[in-house]
């Protein structure tokens, strides 16, 4: 193919990719089906390979995103982006209405009233009808730059549509994500084991903020367009409903769910009207946007500082407690256990906004009867993910038509291996083969209360793992300063402390190491107790089930955990590489002086000023004391620190001993 038969063939391929884009992602009607799709992408993408010349920057094979960039750079905006005056009190929708018939000198105005979507505003900037940059609104004056990002978000045309279009146009939109997409992306994140995001907004706006457009290219984001906020060489409309059939006709994605409104009573109805059909919607708002339809009206109105005259919010009172399971997802943990998890329709809880909660185990499931779809309550307590209180029964109509009851996968979501049944709980069989078991896992090794290895946070294991540079602990060991410095987020520096770090780890004490392992209901306390008891890795592992249920405070659960654990050849395998590595924890020494907490319980409540809870936990333990969540009869003694909750109340009740921060620490003789 010759270049003049590449270009007229591009052209065409141009037009045509734009139409199935503009057919799928604006009209929801598509014609052809995704293979073919495909393959018109294909053909260009092959011409502009073999004459990188013809991939201009409207191509349709601009959507798949870039290299990353260090940072996201300023624009300043053609139009400042206001902000507008919001209210949840239709009585000052009235006031406004008033205010503005005043100024205007009218019996009543025209309004439209569409609704506010709860996403990120962009301007997007068109030159001779082509897509020139974009970015979010920031302080309304200067934003960021996400032209790459706007260029992967497929309802966005890379070229306006129709005659007579402005040399210069700057349009504003909403960048948002829809529900369904919100559920499914959630999903997955849930699955891998990272952190979800609370709503769509955040969502959309974590999302478009991207420094890697291949990111931003892979999530379902949409933008819908409501405003032209200024035009050189054409004439703006003279109406807002207008404008609006012109985006359209333009090639955005225009939300139908407006209306022309002869009077504010009108708008306030719609407003109550919308709020009722609000979680029919594909997508989230938060109220409605009332604004007058006539822009010589607006004009005579005015602005204000940061705001128009002639708009106004109406939004709607937030959501609280009750809530729609959109899904069940599954959650593979650092030991293998899968934990179900409601992926909620955000509502917000005291002030925070809630995205997930947990449903614990299959039983707790199955007992509350919690289903895809469900109205449910939910709770929040503190810090702590929020947990699905009771299913809220729908009426018969909405109870004959639920989903069928959750069940378990019988294959772990991450990995495939076969998932086995233990009490209560369900676990991936995969081991550190799974991929989510090895990320955590190693996060674990990794933290501070384990081997304290500084720089190995969850994004470094992601790209190590990523990379196939970790398959197990032992791997760690092997790095070297050429593997890191292959990596994106490695220079020089980092990777030296990194090696530094993991070359320090190697003498940890015995009882981190242990910990550090992983092994299934051995926490720190417990890691205590066997490397006091058996001194060696070597010792531990070949300690029989009576030896392990001989030591104090380890029961059959415990034992059988650590006997399965070293039982397990490939765990071993592991252990005698790092061994061979250099890896040799240090023994435990013997106490010295006396253990003046030997066989005492304690209980910590409130703020402690000069100690964390771990400090504090580690003190009692060193001493041989134990440390108690509960207050109850058997407890020892409770430390209260500045504001004590319940525990303290409880611990005045049955008479125990109470001592401050500072007593408990001359106790201890650290003071």
């Amino acid at each position: 193919m010759d270049f003049d038969a590449a270009a007229r063939r591009a052209k065409e391929l141009h037009a045509e990719i734009d139409r199935h884009d503009h057919l799928y992602y604006v009209e929801d009607s598509p014609v052809i089906s995704d293979t073919a799709y495909d393959a018109l992408r294909q053909e260009l993408e092959r011409i502009e390979e073999l004459f990188p010349v013809l991939a201009t920057p409207d191509s349709p094979t601009m959507r798949v995103g870039a290299e990353p960039r260090s940072s996201l750079p300023g624009v300043d905006h053609l139009m400042p982006m206001l902000s507008l005056d919001s209210t949840t009190e239709p009585e000052a929708a009235l006031e406004f209405d008033a205010r503005l018939r005043k100024i205007l000198e009218k019996e009543t105005i025209q309004y439209t009233a569409e609704p506010k979507f709860d996403g990120l505003s962009v301007e997007l900037v068109f030159r001779d009808g082509v897509l020139a940059s974009a970015s979010t609104r920031g302080n309304g004056t200067t934003g960021e730059d996400v032209t790459p990002n706007l260029r992967t978000i497929k309802s966005v045309p890379l070229r306006l549509r129709g005659r007579g279009l402005p040399a210069l146009v700057s349009i504003r939109g909403e960048t948002l994500m829809t529900l369904a997409g919100f559920r499914e992306l959630n999903r997955r994140m849930t699955e891998r084991g990272e952190g979800v995001f609370a709503n769509p907004r955040n969502a959309a706006a974590g999302s478009l903020r991207q420094l890697d457009s291949r990111i931003t290219a892979s999530r379902p984001l949409a933008f819908y367009a409501y405003e032209i906020m200024t035009a050189e060489g054409a004439g703006l409309p003279a109406s807002h409903s207008e404008e609006l059939a012109l985006l359209g006709g333009w090639g955005f994605l225009v939300d139908a769910h407006w209306q022309k409104c002869p009077g504010i009573g009108e708008a306030i109805r719609f407003h109550s009207n919308l709020a009722e059909a609000r979680d029919s919607l594909p997508f989230e708002i938060d109220g409605v946007v009332i604004q007058v339809d006539s822009r010589r009206d607006r004009a005579a109105a005015g602005m204000k500082t940061r705001s128009p005259r002639w708009a106004l919010a109406l939004k709607f009172q937030p959501r609280r407690e009750i809530t729609t399971v959109e899904e069940i997802a599954v959650q593979v943990g650092r030991t293998g256990k899968l934990t179900p998890v409601a992926l909620l329709r955000p509502v917000d809880v005291g002030g925070v906004t809630v995205s997930r909660a947990t449903l614990h185990n299959a039983g707790e499931v199955a007992r509350k009867d919690i289903r895809r779809g469900d109205m449910v309550r939910i709770e929040r307590a503190g810090d702590v993910i929020p947990a699905v209180v009771e299913r809220v029964p729908s009426g018969p109509a909405g109870e004959k038509r639920r989903e069928k009851p959750f069940s378990m996968p019988s294959t772990c979501p991450v990995c495939g291996s076969a998932v086995e049944e233990e009490g209560a709980n369900h676990y991936c069989t995969g081991g550190i083969s799974c991929p989510m078991q090895l990320k955590r896992g190693m996060e674990h090794f990794a933290s501070r209360d384990a081997l304290d290895i500084e720089g190995l946070g969850e994004k470094n294991v992601e790209l190590l793992v990523d990379h196939g540079l970790i398959s197990d602990f032992a791997d760690l060991f092997r790095l070297t300063r050429e593997n890191l410095l292959g990596l994106e987020r490695f220079a020089d520096k980092s990777a030296e402390n990194l090696l530094a770090a993991i070359e320090a780890s190697k003498r940890k004490p015995l009882d981190k190491f242990i910990f550090a392992l992983g092994i299934r209901n051995v926490g720190e306390h417990v890691a205590r107790i066997l490397a006091a008891k058996f001194g060696s890795i070597d010792r531990l592992a070949a300690a029989t089930m009576d030896e392990l249920t001989a030591v104090r405070d380890i029961g059959p659960e415990v034992a059988g955990s650590v006997s399965g654990f070293f039982g397990e050849e490939r765990n071993m395998r592991v252990i005698r590489e790092m061994s061979a590595l250099g890896v040799v924890p240090a023994p435990p020494d013997s106490p010295a002086g006396p253990r003046p907490f030997e066989g005492r319980t304690f209980v910590f409540t409130g703020t402690l000023e000069k100690l964390t809870r771990a400090e504090a936990k580690r003190i009692v333990q060193d001493l041989g004391g134990g440390v108690s969540s509960s207050v109850g009869k058997n407890t020892g003694c409770v430390v209260a620190g500045a504001d004590p909750g319940s525990k303290y109340d409880k611990a005045v009740k049955l008479g125990l001993d109470i001592l401050t921060e500072d007593e408990f620490l001359r106790l201890a003789g650290r003071k």
